[in-house]
């Protein structure tokens, strides 16, 4: 009897979402996956901390971009809907400005038309509806020529959208600041303030962040879904499909180097710290795109966490068991800074804490509704956000430092109308300095480089590197940062290898139909 021969091999390194999204991918064709998670838990950032006896998300809290996921496991024969238990929202976030002032955006875009005339006026309310209109314009046109797409150079993306559709490229404004576009469709300054948040999504400041990240807001428009079991229970679930469809995922496997063959010139597998080497003649590294210099044995090019000033920014994250007092929090709740320009003055130029932050708070036990949730006696789950510069590789995060944060934060609550009684033994903190231990290389910088201009974009690495066999994936690389931009970067990256191999003949991947394998491997995948 003929032994059938082995699958080809790839090795992908990290376990954060756009490397299972990769490994899932490849999988579904045919490929036999190996892994290597330097923790002891899958998800990257979506990473969860234990507090006061319970387990909170410590990461992203948004999820948006279902259709990513439900593309991508078409491959496995499901979707999201059946593998995890989901709550599309219909209160998408509440924010509050001095003194209690508030506004609530909805999923329906109706409601947020009467919502902001009852807020701000007429006339405010009709720049919305024109900014809606643009901010799916915007996304409709990135959408398939951009988003999912391998990266493009400015002519290549002119060429996607059409050169011969000059109005459609106007549409995108890439010239333009998004804070400055604003005030085309807002002269209230609070709704200027609430939209340009977006621009924080991707780790940046909305006065220098490209108009093009209005599409955020369509983005979110179109639904924002609370898992049951929390963020990080994605991670678990994709883990799940992966080992599945036969996967291996090996954890506190810390890899040191990727190794090279050919004068430096290809992958040829990658050593772990412990001193086993791996062989592989593809390697999907997600990670940070900053760590490949000491990883492939450059470390002066570029320098540890590469240039500052192109770094997108950090946060100081808290999670605690807490009472809130005041205004009724929602899932998702924003309040906002007095001093917005500011604030990210202080976290882009000078370096340093805002003095006045905005602050972002999860309250992880609240519904979709944006009420509901424990009785007011019983602490729950909250987490809070605040921005601070991506300095943590140069700057230790002292205790005193730390506190002179939260101070910072209560008073932005307490202004805004919220008091929030922490339980401090029991809390958990998260700052600069631990981000870049969790994420080598990085400073803390959660988002890759900053989008600051309109090259911004362009200037992410694309799926495949210059190092023969190597492919990146995860928010540091295109098409950007957050939780489904990820995994279309996993996607990017496995559909590049694949077609790598395909085109040169020693590997063929396996068909689907209905998102099954319909072939076995064949002798072909075993080089």
């Amino acid at each position: 009897m003929r032994r059938r021969a082995p699958k080809h091999r790839v090795v992908v390194v990290g376990a954060g979402i756009g490397g299972i999204a990769a490994a899932l991918r490849l999988a579904a064709a045919g490929c036999s996956v190996l892994v290597l998670e330097a923790s002891d838990a899958p998800g990257g950032k979506l990473r969860q901390v234990r507090a006061g006896g319970r387990m909170f998300d410590a990461g992203p809290t948004v999820l948006t971009m279902k259709w990513v996921f439900d593309d991508l496991l078409k491959d496995c024969g499901t979707c999201l809907d059946d593998e995890l238990a989901l709550e599309k929202a219909d209160l998408l976030a509440r924010h509050y400005w001095r003194d209690g002032a508030c506004l609530d955006l909805h999923a329906d875009p109706g409601r947020n038309v009467e919502a902001i005339r009852a807020f701000a006026g007429d006339r405010e309310a009709e720049g919305f509806q024109r900014f809606a209109a643009d901010s799916r314009r915007v996304f409709d046109l990135l959408k398939t020529t951009f988003i999912d797409a391998t990266r493009p150079n400015p002519v290549s993306l002119s060429w996607r959208i059409g050169m011969t559709k000059p109005g459609a490229l106007f549409a995108l404004k890439p010239f333009s600041t998004l804070w400055s576009v604003l005030g085309d469709y807002f002269s209230d300054p609070r709704l200027k303030q609430l939209f340009a948040r977006y621009a924080t999504y991707c780790g940046s400041s909305p006065y220098l962040a490209p108009a093009t990240l209005m599409l955020v807001a369509h983005v979110e428009q179109t639904g924002v879904w609370i898992p049951k079991d929390g963020m990080h229970a994605l991670a678990r679930r994709l883990v799940d499909l992966a080992a599945g469809l036969g996967v291996e995922i090996r954890y506190a496997a810390r890899v040191e180097t990727i190794v090279t063959a050919a004068g430096g010139t290809r992958v040829a597998g990658v050593s772990l710290s412990g001193g086993e080497t791996v062989p592989a003649e593809q390697v999907v590294f997600n990670g940070d795109v900053a760590a490949l210099a000491q990883l492939l044995g450059r470390p002066e090019r570029p320098r540890r966490g590469g240039n500052p000033a192109q770094r997108s920014q950090s946060a100081l994250v808290v999670c605690a068991p807490a009472r809130p007092q005041g205004v009724p929090l929602a899932h998702h709740t924003v309040f906002f800074s007095d001093a917005y320009e500011a604030e990210f003055d202080a976290v882009f130029e000078r370096r340093a804490p805002p003095d006045d932050p905005t602050v972002y708070v999860c309250a992880q036990d609240r519904t979709g509704g944006g009420v509901a949730g424990p009785a007011a006696a019983t602490a729950e789950r909250i987490y809070c956000l605040m921005n601070l510069p991506a300095d943590g590789d140069r700057h230790d995060y002292s205790e005193s430092e730390l506190d002179r944060c939260l101070t910072a934060m209560d008073r932005r609550l307490a202004a805004n109308g919220l008091v929030l009684r922490r339980n401090r033994q029991a809390q958990v903190l998260s700052a600069p300095d631990l981000f870049d231990r969790l994420y080598p290389a990085t400073g803390g910088a959660l988002y890759g480089r900053a989008s600051h201009g309109w090259m911004a974009s362009f200037n992410r690495p694309g799926a495949r590197a210059a190092l023969q066999g190597l492919y990146l994936a995860g928010g540091s690389v295109h098409p950007g940062p957050g939780v489904p931009m990820a995994a279309l970067s996993g996607k990017i990256a496995a559909d590049c290898l694949l077609a790598d191999l395909a085109s040169t003949g020693r590997f063929r991947p396996a068909a689907t139909a209905g998102g099954m394998r319909t072939r076995p491997a064949t002798a072909d995948s075993s080089r």
